[in-house]
């Protein structure tokens, strides 16, 4: 009898590059397919895509100074670039459907911290992030960045999580009106006790974002596919017809290449001596804690709203995805922009349905796209994406059901978690806040031998780490 009747057919909705893409990626296993995830990459790239613009304009504050007029558009292509390498290494090697790209956070510190605040040159500030990427590949290699993501106990994930909601809801209310935000939430400027006061209601970028909560709240309640990427171009087209922003003044335009600032980091290493050698090694210890807290609470976070994270508290293929990140905390400082790490608007795709790589390959792949296309997406307003954040941030919290609220020395710990991530504006020291307050509060409860042996080593790390 011949062998080839026992090859089982391709079942013809798996037949073509169709079925390839989907035994590749596993979408049987994870109940989708190349619709949903198509879908899920796009919504997700519409909600990080931002980042083309702002990295640019906060790294060019620090390194524009006698650098040619195109830097712009350089430190553009170096953003999407690293991104998209980055993103594909989540897709291929780990199979997550977690965007990557240069942090929000980490490139603020990068320009305004070390740049121009410590007066450090910025080829040195690079080359700083590029031995940070190859610190993260060792420690991965290791297995300690895995092994901390086990201490993490299941309520602070859960609490990582809420936190994560609530923190990019934080980031789409509290946009600056004169950089495009929504204006929703703004510094008291009465000078009262409150930190923060209501935006007034007749401006026109608020006014616009509440428009766009109403539009996509009424296609999410009534269960419409593609809701929150509907949500942002109907937000924009809404202000690019009533004039509060402005058409897009092109579609297509060829990059240049990062010429000027390529390569920049190893000749920031060649520059690094005795005089400049302890103010370098104490930013890359920054760096370090923030951008190791902010991945494992951005995959943590993340993982827990897509299912990932089962009841013994581990990230599957964990490795793989904090290698991912590490490759792209590498690659980032290389073509001349800070650390890349794994983004939490990642959620916004997981939402969607995304559950495989593939979400990443869409994402990827529309950042390298996004290089020539960098005058349309520029005119999409930060206030379009309001909307989506925000009912991204309502499902998140839902997390908090997890959280056992008998046990109060779960409690306070998960709480400030919650509490100190959009307050603080990061993710990395609210999880450490509660990290740090998780074994201590439990010793007080008697139940010291509860807590795994990691998570009381981590707190000491952290509070020198913070101390910095």
């Amino acid at each position: 009898m011949s062998s080839d009747l026992n090859v089982q057919p391709t079942p013809p909705e798996q037949s073509g590059w169709q079925g390839a893409i989907a035994r590749r990626f596993q979408f049987d296993f994870y109940q989708t397919n190349l619709k949903i995830e198509v879908l899920a990459g796009v919504t997700t790239f519409m909600t990080m895509a931002y980042i083309l613009v702002v990295n640019p304009i906060i790294l060019g504050s620090a390194i524009f100074l006698n650098q040619p007029q195109d830097l712009f558009a350089q430190i553009a292509f170096a953003t999407a670039i690293s991104a998209a390498i980055g993103t594909f290494c989540m897709a291929f090697f780990a199979n997550y459907p977690f965007g990557l790209a240069p942090g929000m956070g980490t490139n603020a510190f990068f320009a305004y911290g070390v740049v121009l605040g410590l007066g450090i040159d910025w080829r040195l500030a690079l080359s700083c992030v590029f031995v940070q990427g190859i610190v993260f590949m060792i420690l991965t290699f290791t297995d300690i960045r895995r092994l901390l993501i086990l201490a993490i106990p299941a309520s602070l994930k859960h609490a990582t999580a809420a936190g994560i909601g609530l923190f990019i809801a934080y980031i789409g209310l509290a946009g600056n009106i004169d950089q495009g935000g929504a204006g929703l939430i703004l510094a008291d400027a009465a000078g009262g006790t409150a930190k923060t006061a209501l935006g007034s209601l007749t401006e026109p970028n608020t006014l616009m974002a509440i428009a766009g909560l109403f539009i996509t709240a009424a296609l999410i309640v009534r269960q419409v596919r593609g809701a929150l990427l509907i949500g942002i171009f109907a937000t924009a087209l809404l202000a690019w017809i009533l004039g509060v922003s402005p058409w897009p003044q092109g579609f297509f335009a060829l990059p240049p290449l990062p010429v000027d600032i390529a390569g920049q980091a190893i000749v920031g290493l060649q520059n690094l001596n005795a005089g400049n050698f302890l103010d370098w090694f104490a930013v890359l210890l920054v760096f370090l804690f923030v951008d190791i807290f902010d991945t494992i609470g951005t995959l943590t976070g993340v993982g827990m709203r897509a299912g990932y994270i089962g009841a013994d508290g581990e990230l599957p293929r964990a490795n793989r995805a904090l290698m991912s990140d590490a490759i792209g905390s590498t690659v980032g400082p290389l073509f001349g922009t800070s650390s890349v790490t794994a983004y939490v608007e990642s959620v916004a795709g997981v939402t969607e349905g995304g559950r495989t790589g593939f979400t990443a390959v869409v994402i990827g792949a529309l950042f390298l796209i996004s290089l020539f296309f960098i005058p349309l997406f520029s005119a999409i307003p930060a206030f379009a994406t309001t909307p989506t954040l925000v009912i991204v941030g309502a499902m998140m919290l839902a997390e908090v059901r997890e959280i056992r609220w008998g046990d109060m020395a779960e409690v306070i710990p998960a709480f400030l978690t919650v509490f100190l991530i959009p307050l603080t504006f990061s993710i990395a020291e609210g999880l450490a806040i509660g990290f740090i307050f998780y074994p201590v509060v439990k010793t007080f409860q008697g139940k010291a031998s509860e807590v795994p042996i990691a998570t009381w080593r981590s707190p000491q790390f952290l509070c020198c780490a913070l101390c910095l």
